[in-house]
């Protein structure tokens, strides 16, 4: 897993001193440690459950949280057993969601592949979920009851934010009803395996309000980025330009755009609601894409990078901190 490491930052000369090189190579090594754990829990005994159950981890994923984790542990006693169970409570509750998420936004693909209700169904895909969720469940469950409330109380944000989405906005602000979305849909988890590591490592209680508020504040960050990436025209991402705005997502730059009325941009929401054929609403997406309301999402980005960072002044100098400020530097700079 160095490559998880080397792609959040966490390598280089900024990393170079000895200390530094046993903290990120014990997180490597853990995270090595959870693909095995992973592939052990996420194995059910019926076959076709067994399939679906591993799907979307086999797809692969970026592990971000686990990281996350793994890095706050390092303010106590580091990487052990409770630790690396925790990684996992994160990480297949992440997948779990993943699952439910596909089903809601009928989405077709997840991580290059065909989405798992595209392959299967939508129910089977949702039992599928379930089914991690309660597995999750059942690894959190020896590490003690203050776990087993944390892990509870995300999962009810997991819902809330996939119901409010749902629902809408309606008399909210839809810009600030979309934050408090990301906020409990990507957010949370991220709040939840940074102080996940504090708390089972035995590190200091009072690190875990900083390290929620940092992983809180940089999951809204990290789907503002995506957002725009949506737009990006660049192949490297893997997706056509647009996506999201062609399933009719109201993302960040389209919530932006609604809120001006100046001609060209009334124009632009007219072609994007009602385009004439393919071809118009292509162009109409690269116009979005140079839009100005672009620049203003990603300075909203950076906005809640830099309340992120502004948490992390709550913890010590060291390993640590330079490292979850560079996956926070990462976040954001993946829109340059």
């Amino acid at each position: 897993m160095a490559s998880v490491t080397s792609a959040f930052g966490l390598r280089g000369p900024r990393f170079a001193s000895p200390a530094d090189k046993r903290t990120i190579d014990a997180v490597e090594t853990g995270l090595e440690r959870l693909e095995a754990a992973l592939d052990e829990h996420l194995r059910i005994a019926d076959p076709v459950a067994d399939a679906v159950a591993r799907y979307l981890k086999e797809a692969g994923g970026k592990r971000a949280r686990p990281l996350l984790l793994m890095l706050a542990a390092h303010l106590g006693k580091g990487i052990d057993g409770d630790v690396l169970a925790a990684a996992e409570v994160v990480e297949i509750t992440h997948l779990a969601s993943l699952y439910h998420d596909d089903v809601m936004d009928e989405a077709d693909t997840r991580r290059g592949v065909p989405a798992a209700h595209v392959v299967w169904s939508n129910s089977v895909a949702i039992l599928a979920g379930d089914l991690l969720f309660a597995r999750a469940g059942a690894v959190a469950a020896p590490l003690g009851a203050e776990v087993a409330k944390l892990q509870a109380r995300t999962f009810e944000r997991l819902c809330l934010g996939q119901l409010h989405e749902t629902l809408g906005a309606g008399d909210t602000d839809p810009v600030e009803h979309y934050l408090q979305v990301l906020g409990d849909k990507t957010g949370s988890l991220i709040a939840a395996a940074a102080e996940l590591g504090v708390l089972v490592s035995g590190a200091e209680a009072a690190y875990r309000q900083p390290l929620r508020e940092f992983g809180e504040r940089i999951g809204v960050a990290f789907q503002l980025v995506d957002d725009v990436i949506d737009l990006s025209a660049d192949p490297a991402t893997g997706k056509d330009q647009g996506n999201d705005v062609r399933a009719g997502v109201a993302t960040l730059p389209v919530l932006l755009l609604a809120k001006r009325d100046d001609a060209a941009s009334l124009a632009l929401r007219a072609r994007l609601a009602s385009p004439a054929d393919d071809a118009d609403l292509a162009a109409a997406i690269a116009e979005l894409a140079e839009h100005p309301v672009v620049d203003e999402s990603v300075a909203a980005a950076e906005h809640w990078q830099r309340s992120a960072l502004d948490a992390l002044r709550e913890l010590p100098g060291g390993t640590v901190r330079r490292a979850l400020e560079a996956f926070a530097e990462h976040v954001v700079s993946r829109t340059r």
